[in-house]
């Protein structure tokens, strides 16, 4: 999709931490892994192909619907509802801008435009892409300690909008910078991690194990669940 098909401030999960850490290689082990093939999609990808991405194998895909509180995906619900129509898990994902208002804010807003929860076996629960600030310092202005509670306010209110806890998608650098080990979050919310390279490496700080792996951008970002099908398809259940 040409570049006009979405606002220049329109960030994609990924887009700030390819840019600080680059891409190194694509996975080489997941051979003797049990996982399913996903995709993920923000307003820069227009109108999707979803019959296309089926048949390459493609079983699950995160819509990006919301930035801050001042951005909606335009073309969310041509991408939400068609990969749903063409037999995809599907779920919806909020970019963070901590520095711009509380996280309660953030996940009342993701929640209130296309970041809900059903029951219905094929929605999948919401997505915290907490990344690197695209406008200016790494950690939005914050310590660690103010991230995490930034962090916690987003996954409480999105709790008790949904009744789910968010997935947090992240990249251990990133983490490791600006939240550490202020607070802990693996008993609670399922981890995200991107890395482009040949494993997923070092998870962030308390997590024992990924939920979902993003691992490259090309030519489109491609993800892997950390299961079977049936434990997908268990997680949207709830």
């Amino acid at each position: 999709m040409p570049a006009s098909a979405a606002p220049p401030d329109d960030h994609p999960m990924g887009s700030q931490i390819r840019k600080h850490e680059g891409v190194h290689g694509k996975p080489t082990d997941v051979g003797t892994m049990a996982v399913v093939a996903g995709i993920d999609v923000s307003g820069w990808q227009g109108n999707v192909d979803w019959n296309h991405w089926w048949n390459q194998g493609k079983r699950f895909a995160y819509v990006k619907a919301t930035e801050g509180t001042g951005y909606k995906n335009p073309y969310f619900a041509q991408q939400y509802n068609g990969s749903y129509n063409v037999g995809m898990i599907r779920g919806a994902y909020h970019f963070a801008l901590p520095d711009k208002s509380s996280g309660a804010t953030q996940a009342g807003y993701f929640a209130s435009n296309g970041g809900g929860w059903s029951r219905d076996g094929k929605t999948l629960p919401g997505v915290l892409d907490i990344e690197y600030n695209p406008y200016g310092g790494t950690c939005y202005g914050k310590t660690q300690a103010g991230m995490a509670a930034w962090i916690r306010d987003f996954s409480n209110t999105y709790r008790s909008r949904t009744g789910r806890d968010v997935v947090i998608y992240t990249s251990t650098s990133w983490w490791s910078q600006c939240v550490g080990t202020a607070q802990a979050f693996a008993s609670t919310n399922p981890l995200w991690v991107a890395r482009y390279n040949t494993t997923v490496g070092t998870l962030p700080y308390n997590w024992g194990y990924w939920t979902f792996w993003q691992y490259s951008d090309s030519p489109i970002d491609q993800d892997y669940f950390n299961g079977a099908y049936d434990r997908l398809r268990a997680l949207a259940l709830g």
